[in-house]
Order: structure tokens, then sequence, then C-alpha cells
């Protein structure tokens, strides 16, 4: 999974945001230690986790993750992949400050 972390507003891009990560992979479901994790953005707000291949779940295969820090408010978003055969899933945070 991949994707940005901008400021509401400016789009400025927001560096060290920590953003968690679950999903149904192919090892595991979403409360699994190889299906969930947490990363921080770079300094261009890009952040990246690698983690095994994300299978469907009542469904559909998605993605769920949160930014929950305490600099900006909450934001929990649930991406859909297109195919369960997608290999690659983004998603996009735009923050407001809390």
């Amino acid at each position: 999974m991949s994707g940005t972390v901008r400021r509401a507003g400016d789009g400025a891009p927001l560096a060290g945001q920590r953003i968690q990560v679950w999903a149904h992979t192919t090892e595991g479901h979403e409360r699994d230690a190889r299906s969930h994790g947490a990363t921080l953005t770079d300094k261009n707000g890009v952040f990246r986790l690698e983690m095994p291949q994300i299978v469907p779940a009542f469904g559909q295969a998605h993605g769920h993750l949160a930014y929950d820090s305490g600099d900006f408010d909450t934001v929990f978003l649930r991406p859909v992949m297109k195919s369960a055969r997608d290999t690659t899933l983004e998603a996009h945070f735009v923050l407001q400050p809390a």
C-alpha cells in the first residue's frame, strides 16, 4: 500500500505522519501480525508499506488505513481494489488541523 498525506488548504506534504494499515491478506486476517502495520510519511508526505497480497473480505478486496496521531483530525479510509488480482493499492489523505 502506498499514498500521500497532505495538509488541507494549501496541499503541503506532511512529513513524519504515522499511517496505520490493515487488510485481509493471503497470510491472515486483519488482526494477524503480517496483515497490519504502520509507517511514517517521508519528507514529501509519501508513505509505503509492503504486505502480503490483499484478498476479498465481505465480497471485496480492500484495505483499511487510518491517521489518528492527534495533530490533525482523525481520518479512516477504506479503498476498494478494482480486482482481487491487483497487487497495489493507493490511498491519499488530506488532513485538517485538529
